[in-house]
């Protein structure tokens, strides 16, 4: 036991319990090319088991932003980690890549082996879900840093595609449909504005039932943020996707054009999918002008497919049959900017 450094808030013998604990966790994420163990120095990964003739490697970082509080106020950690994950593989998909492996950094108030667990838990779940080995992460110990009952999370994972496949809005082009994947409601974007609406604005309960919610406002807030990877990637087996935009922060207005090029705009067509009830209760009671929402959150929108015309009913057939909710949203236009047709 180091006790001068448990004297200064540190407690070494709780990091290795928590390690313990995780590692039934992180074996589940076992993938071809994983290598070595988790407490090594540096994560290995094999790319050469992959047999790839040009591997580009694409990497992507995120963290998952103040829906931590929600986290924090529900003492619930076990969907988060998977908040963290999809943050990361669904923006290295975006470019066609298939995520590889997946590193965590979790910083700390207090070393709490049983919240350490639940949160790589949800790590765990998210690299299941996108076929990505946790390879490796950090739990760091910061008194002075956060309080005890707090942390942050933050993620980083790179991924592989052959470089003829490579998926960069280059041929995107006018009269081009888009294809949206349904959400699982906010994801991890926005979480000021909600906070604000929730607490500051309105006082609401986060464990209120509410009806048009089907369950509690703070179960509604942290459902886990969608993975798309696995039924994108069998997707791109068999149709050439244009284009790939993951729908975070800055919602469709942000996020839509950098696929586009110079003199190219979008067309949605609101209505052509369906909104889930959190975004109509948000508005309600935060007062936010409806084109607002659209700049704001995904609105139902987790994933934006760009296609040509040909493919329309073979991709929505194919995300049918992956389980996705999908439908042709609006298409790109020879107008620069984005159009939303309200309802």
């Amino acid at each position: 036991m180091a006790e001068s450094y448990s004297k200064a808030g540190v407690n070494l013998e709780a990091g290795y319990e928590s390690v313990r604990l995780i590692k039934k966790h992180i074996s589940r994420t076992a993938r071809l090319g994983m290598m070595g163990n988790i407490g090594s120095f540096g994560g290995m990964f094999d790319l050469s088991l992959l047999n790839m003739k040009e591997p580009v490697l694409v990497s992507g970082t995120d963290g998952v932003g103040t829906k931590l509080k929600l986290a924090f106020m529900m003492d619930k950690h076990d969907t988060i980690g998977q908040d963290a994950v999809a943050m990361c593989v669904n923006d290295v998909l975006a470019q066609g890549a298939a995520p590889l492996f997946f590193l965590d950094y979790i910083a700390v108030g207090k070393n709490d082996p049983k919240k350490i667990e639940q949160i790589v838990k949800g790590v765990a779940d998210g690299c299941v879900l996108s076929d990505c080995a946790l390879i490796g992460g950090e739990t760091a110990e910061m008194p002075d840093m956060y309080d005890i009952d707090e942390y942050d999370i933050a993620g980083f994972t790179v991924g592989a595609v052959e470089k003829s496949k490579l998926i960069d809005g280059s041929k995107v082009n006018v009269g081009d449909l888009l294809v949206g994947i349904s959400s699982s409601g906010v994801h991890s974007n926005g979480f000021s504005l909600v906070r604000k609406i929730i607490f500051k604005d309105n006082q609401l309960d986060l464990k209120q039932h509410y009806d048009e919610l089907g369950g509690t406002l703070g179960d509604t807030l942290l459902t886990p943020t969608r993975i798309y990877v696995k039924p994108v990637l069998e997707l791109l087996k068999n149709i050439d996707i244009h284009a790939i935009c993951h729908i975070t922060g800055g919602g469709f207005d942000e996020n839509i054009p950098r696929v586009l090029h110079d003199g190219q705009g979008i067309y949605i067509k609101e209505g052509s999918w369906t909104i889930p009830p959190i975004f109509p209760f948000l508005e309600k009671y935060g007062k936010v002008p409806h084109r607002e929402m659209f700049n704001i959150f995904n609105m139902g929108v987790g994933m934006i497919l760009v296609v040509d015309p040909k493919d329309e009913q073979k991709t929505l057939s194919m995300l049918k049959e992956l389980g996705e909710k999908a439908s042709v949203i609006g298409r790109v236009t020879d107008k620069e900017g984005v159009e939303i047709d309200l309802l």
